[in-house]
């Protein structure tokens, strides 16, 4: 069983590499989650944020770095990503939402600013309504305000 599901993904990525971005192998298999899978192999995809705020820590730059090494270069520099931001659980539903978009923004700023194409970035700010980690303590929270960037599929 193992070598068959091996054999499998050895085909789907073998595909992949000879595929346009908007076809398949095997009935839809998109390969677009090839890349996804590199980028979550090769850049972090997380940055985190201190209490109502959406300042990028020096942490946080570090981690945008990866981002923007595996944007820029020649194999994935027409990736497009989206940016998700969350906050949370505290404040209200409208707050956390806003905060969520300049937490977004934060990051996207960074990227372009970094040489990353602004029309290969979008944002969306999920506010408190996504938790990462459940939990009403510091530990949760810290975990919860944070932006994610993810590579954009084109059913997103």
């Amino acid at each position: 069983m193992k070598k068959l599901l091996g054999l499998f993904c050895v085909m789907v990525l073998a595909g992949c590499s000879s595929m346009s971005s908007n076809g398949g192998l095997f009935g839809g298999v998109d390969c677009e989650a090839k890349e996804a899978r590199d980028f979550m192999a090769n850049a972090e995809d997380r940055v985190f944020f201190a209490l109502d705020s959406s300042a990028l820590t020096q942490n946080a730059q570090e981690v945008l770095d990866t981002q923007v090494n595996w944007l820029t270069s020649k194999r994935h520099n027409k990736v497009n990503v989206i940016v998700q931001g969350y906050c949370d659980e505290r404040g209200t539903r409208e707050y956390n939402l806003a905060l969520g978009e300049r937490r977004a923004n934060a990051v996207k700023e960074y990227l372009v600013s970094h040489g990353v194409d602004a029309d290969r970035i979008a944002t969306i700010s999920y506010g408190k309504e996504r938790p990462a980690v459940l939990g009403s303590n510091e530990a949760a929270w810290a975990q919860n305000r944070r932006a994610v960037t993810v590579v954009r599929t084109s059913d997103m």
